[in-house]
């Protein structure tokens, strides 16, 4: 921006105080950075790897200028003297915070994909896990500059922002305003409050030390490419239906799953296909009940049927210039329910890596609804249509409040057409044994 804030707010300055205060000048402050906080949230983010502490410190960087509007001498451009307040807010923030790594720059891959969980791990529950970025709030160019946004999703890429973690706080600042922003080592130099020299020799060790990490700007395809949009959507079909050979088809050999906050990753596509078909897809990992091992064709009353499709729900959230998307489980109510946002990684026309993100409020921030658009509690859904006294029992079962209130073993349950014998498991679960027909299950 070529026109100083002292330029456009003229006579009304409004000097110290809040941005809430009734001043005339707080109007003229809000117009000229709203169009910069979506990109002042993007460098705080690839500063600090979360959107919630970048949001915190994109608020702490415009309160910081609204009371300093008075030092603000005209001699940078508002945009560049927002950087430097913002770089400096989180330069401060990470003096006390430690840094958000995936699970696979932790340690080696997990040998056993049916292996225990460490998610309960004490020293699990204290790691600080990466968190996602929304496309939706990354910034836009105009029309006339589509590099821009190309740009924007190339810098959010989850392989370097899983990288800049292992960056000392100095060095990825320098590498940022350096590779990222443009800026010339004289300005960041100036910021750090260090030389010109010190800083190209961290600007040095940065860049040898991310290696690979950053993928080269050709290899970013544009969100609507057709190839990505097709694999994505077989992907998302696959899993809905419970197809692991389906999804196995469309891994690269060497593909990575990683689902934090559980610290266990995998690589290789046999070993990812194996968890997806046995610890996802079929024993409800991703919907919080882990079931115990069991014997070969052995059932308990109210466990899943392995390969049952129609239990998730996925839609299209886009996050760190990656096909994303948000994934909703069916509850017991028979809605779906926020449970993860899954983040591709696509190579060579395959997808190279899942990551899947189990935190909802990771889903939230990056624009996911708590639940699928449209989607409301229903009818529990069955798995089959019952034939019971000559009339046809739809396969959506609504006799929760009545299962509710039957003790375990065998029970009635009441519905408009007939009652059915049931075994009642425990409240709110129970299975409708049909002689002659598959059972109609309730959970």
């Amino acid at each position: 921006m070529s026109t100083t804030v002292t330029e456009r707010l003229g006579p009304e300055d409004p000097g110290h105080g809040d941005p809430g205060h009734e001043d005339p000048g707080h109007e003229d402050f809000a117009r000229l950075t709203e169009p910069l906080r979506a990109e002042l949230l993007a460098h705080c983010y690839r500063m600090l790897g979360s959107v919630h502490d970048a949001e915190d410190q994109v608020q702490e960087t415009l309160l910081r200028a609204w009371r300093s509007l008075d030092g603000f001498e005209g001699r940078a451009s508002l945009r560049t003297w927002l950087y430097r307040i913002a770089t400096n807010a989180c330069l401060r923030a990470l003096e006390t915070r430690a840094r958000r790594p995936l699970p696979s720059g932790l340690g080696g891959p997990a040998s056993d994909p049916d292996g225990p969980f460490a998610g309960a791990a004490p020293e699990a529950a204290e790691i600080t896990w990466l968190e996602p970025f929304p496309d939706a709030r990354l910034p836009r160019g105009g029309p006339a500059d589509p590099a821009s946004i190309v740009a924007a999703r190339a810098d959010t890429r989850l392989a370097l922002i899983a990288a800049l973690q292992y960056l000392p706080p100095r060095q990825r600042a320098v590498l940022l305003l350096r590779d990222v922003l443009g800026w010339r080592a004289a300005e960041v130099a100036g910021l750090l409050g260090t030389s010109t020299a010190a800083v190209n020799s961290m600007l040095q060790r940065a860049r040898a030390q991310l290696g690979d990490a950053a993928p080269a700007r050709d290899q970013i395809r544009e969100p609507a490419d057709p190839r990505d949009r097709q694999l994505v959507g077989r992907y998302a079909a696959a899993f809905a239906d419970a197809d692991v050979a389906g999804l196995m088809r469309l891994l690269t050999a060497d593909a990575v799953f990683e689902m934090p906050p559980e610290p266990m990753w995998l690589a290789g596509r046999a070993a990812v296909g194996t968890f997806l078909g046995n610890r996802v897809l079929g024993n409800r990992v991703l919907g919080h009940r882990v079931l115990g091992h069991r014997a070969p064709g052995h059932r308990v009353p109210g466990d899943l049927v392995p390969g049952e499709p129609g239990r998730f729900r996925l839609v299209l959230a886009p996050a760190n210039g990656q096909p994303g998307l948000a994934t909703y489980l069916r509850g017991p109510d028979g809605a779906f329910h926020a449970e993860a946002l899954q983040v591709l990684t696509i190579a060579g026309g395959r997808v190279a890596r899942i990551t899947a993100f189990r935190d909802p409020g990771c889903s939230r921030s990056s624009g996911c609804r708590l639940r699928p658009a449209g989607d409301r509690p229903a009818p529990v859904q069955g798995v089959a249509v019952v034939q019971a006294a000559g009339q046809a029992v739809a396969d959506a079962v609504d006799g929760r409040a009545a299962v509710d209130e039957l003790p375990a073993g065998l029970g009635v349950l009441r519905h408009q057409l007939v009652d059915l014998l049931v075994v009642v498991v425990g409240p709110g679960e129970a299975i409708l044994p049909v002689s002659g027909h598959a059972c109609l299950q309730y959970r």
